[in-house]
C-alpha cells in the first residue's frame, strides 16, 4: 500500500523542465522540508569507465537524467521507485554500496546523487603509538555524522546531491542542506512522482547555482583587473605649474584598460616640467606590464636628475633586463620644458615627433606642425651602444604640445590600405583647431575621427596627451 505523502512539504513545480525560471529557495523550511517515495524499480548496475568526478559537468538540455544512489543496505530494502523526467522518459538509476564504488560509477553523464546519510563514515588510519605500542594500524571513525556527505561533496562538487535521512530526523536533513546538499528526503516515505520532481529541481538548482557562482567570479576578476589597471595608469605631478594637461588612452586589446603604450608627466623641484610617451612593441599583458615598468623607471630617474641621453641609456638597460626576449623594443619621446615655459629639450627614440601649435594674438587659426625629428635615435632595445641627442626647441609664449603614439596615425582611411600618417594627422588637427576645439575636447575629437576613418575600432593601442600654455 502506498504511503501517504505529507502535505506540509512544498515542492517547486519543475514539470516543464524550466526550473531556472523559478526562484530557488535559500534552504529547507524545517521538518516539513522532506520529500518522499515508495514504489520499487530495479537499479541500473551497469558499469562505466571511471572519470575524475571533480571535473564532471552535468549535461544540459533535454537528455535523459541519470541518478547515482549511494546506500549500503545489503538487503536492498531501500529501493528507488520508477522515476520519470519532464519529458516522461525514465530516469536511469545506478546503485553504489560504498564510496569507492560510487567514485567508479560517478561518470560525466551522472546528473544527481542520492546519498543515504546512514552510510558508514569513511575510516581514517590512526597514528601509530610513539612508544610501547604495537605496529598495527587501527582505524577510527570520524565522529562528524555528515562526514559522508562532505566527502561526496568533495568528490563531486559539480553534481546535485539529495540527502536521504530518517523521517524523524529533519534536523539532520536541514544541516545537510546547510553543508551543501540541494535538498533532503525522508528515506522511508518515498514517492516516485515527487522524487522525480525533486531530482529535476535539484539538478536545475545546481546548474543555476554553478552559473551564478561563475558569473560572480568572473565579475570579481574583471573588477580586480580594472582596479589594478587603473592603478597602473599615471597621475600627472604638475603641482605649481601653470601648464594645463589632458590625455586620452585607448588600449587595442578588447576589454582591457591598459596596453603597451605608456606616458607620464612630472614637475621637478627646479620648476622643469618633464613629459614622456612611449610604446612597447606588441599589445598583450606582458607588453603592458613592461610599459608600466618603463614609466615608473622614467619617473624615478627623472626625479633623480637624469635627462636626455643619460636617462634613455639607463631606460634601455632596464628594458634589456625586463623584456622576455631580445626582439622586444620600445619607442620613446621625452620633452623637458624649461621653468619659464618658452624652451624645451626633445629626445626621440624611434618615436613619432610631437606636434606643436603656436598660438598667435591676431585671432587667426593657429598653425600646427611637427617638431624636428631628423636628430632622433633608435628605439630602446635595438642597439646596445646607441645615443639619443637632445634637440633644443623654441616654444614661444603661448602654445600647445601634443605627444602621441603611432596608433593615432596608423589607422586606415576608408576601405583601402592607405594610412592616415603624420601629414593626415596634422591636417586633421588643423581642421579641429579651426573649429575652436581645445584641450580634452580636441583630443576626444581627434581619437574619434581616427576611429571613424578606420571604419571601426583601432587594433593598436592609442595614447595621446596635450600640454597647453597661455601667453
Amino acid at each position: 500500500m502506498p504511503v501517504p505523502v505529507p502535505r506540509q512539504r512544498a515542492i517547486p513545480a519543475v514539470e516543464s523542465g524550466q526550473a531556472h525560471a523559478m526562484p530557488a529557495p535559500s534552504g529547507p523550511s524545517g521538518e516539513g522540508a522532506a520529500l518522499n517515495a515508495s514504489a520499487q524499480a530495479p537499479a541500473d548496475k551497469s558499469t562505466h569507465p571511471a572519470h575524475p568526478a571533480a571535473g564532471a559537468v552535468a549535461p544540459s538540455g533535454p537528455t535523459n537524467l541519470t541518478v547515482l544512489l549511494i546506500e549500503d543496505d545489503p538487503a536492498g530494502s531501500l529501493n528507488v521507485p520508477e522515476l520519470l523526467d519532464s519529458a516522461g522518459k525514465p530516469i536511469r538509476v545506478r546503485t553504489a554500496r560504498n564510496l569507492t564504488e560510487a567514485q567508479r560509477l560517478l561518470t560525466d553523464d551522472v546528473n544527481c546523487i542520492l546519498l543515504d546519510l546512514a552510510l558508514p563514515a569513511p575510516a581514517r588510519p590512526e597514528a601509530p603509538a610513539s612508544s610501547g605500542g604495537g605496529t598495527a594500524t587501527e582505524t577510527i571513525t570520524d565522529i562528524d555524522e555528515l562526514s559522508v556527505l562532505k566527502h561526496v561533496l568533495e568528490l563531486a562538487p559539480r553534481h546535485a546531491v539529495l540527502a536521504l535521512t530518517d523521517s524523524g530526523d529533519a534536523e539532520r536533513g536541514t544541516e545537510a542542506v546547510r553543508v551543501g546538499a540541494q535538498d533532503y528526503l525522508f528515506r522511508d516515505e518515498l514517492d516516485g512522482r515527487l522524487l522525480s520532481r525533486a531530482i529535476r529541481y535539484a539538478v536545475e538548482r545546481k546548474r543555476s547555482d554553478t552559473a551564478e557562482r561563475r558569473l560572480t567570479e568572473s565579475r570579481l576578476r574583471a573588477q580586480e583587473n580594472a582596479r589594478l589597471e587603473r592603478g597602473l595608469l599615471p597621475t600627472p605631478l604638475l603641482e605649481g605649474s601653470s601648464l594645463r594637461f589632458a590625455a586620452r588612452y585607448r588600449p587595442g586589446r578588447s576589454r582591457a584598460l591598459l596596453g603597451g603604450d605608456f606616458y607620464d608627466t612630472v614637475r621637478t623641484p627646479d620648476g622643469t616640467v618633464h613629459v614622456m610617451i612611449g610604446d612597447v612593441c606588441g599589445h598583450g599583458p606582458d607588453e603592458a606590464a613592461l610599459g608600466v615598468e618603463l614609466r615608473i623607471a622614467w619617473r624615478a630617474l627623472t626625479f633623480a636628475g637624469l635627462c636626455g641621453d643619460e636617462l634613455l641609456s639607463t631606460l634601455q638597460r632596464v628594458l634589456e633586463h625586463e623584456r622576455e626576449n631580445d626582439e622586444i623594443f620600445a619607442t620613446l619621446c621625452t620633452v623637458d620644458i624649461a621653468p619659464d615655459g618658452r624652451r624645451a629639450g626633445l629626445c626621440l627614440a624611434g618615436h613619432p615627433a610631437p606636434l606643436i601649435v603656436r598660438h598667435g594674438r591676431d585671432g587667426a587659426a593657429p598653425p600646427a606642425e611637427l617638431l624636428p625629428y631628423d636628430n632622433g635615435g633608435p628605439a630602446l632595445g635595438l642597439l646596445p651602444n646607441a645615443r639619443w641627442p637632445r634637440t633644443q626647441i623654441e616654444l614661444g609664449a603661448a602654445w600647445s604640445l601634443m605627444l602621441y603614439t603611432d596608433g593615432l596615425i596608423e589607422g586606415r582611411i576608408g576601405e583601402g590600405k592607405e594610412r592616415l600618417g603624420q601629414d593626415g594627422m596634422v591636417a586633421m588637427i588643423r581642421r579641429q583647431l579651426a573649429a575652436g576645439l581645445r584641450g580634452e575636447e580636441l583630443l576626444r575629437a581627434a581619437v574619434n575621427e581616427v576611429r571613424d576613418l578606420n571604419g571601426g575600432e583601432l587594433t593598436d593601442d592609442v595614447a595621446v596627451l596635450l600640454l597647453d600654455r597661455e601667453g
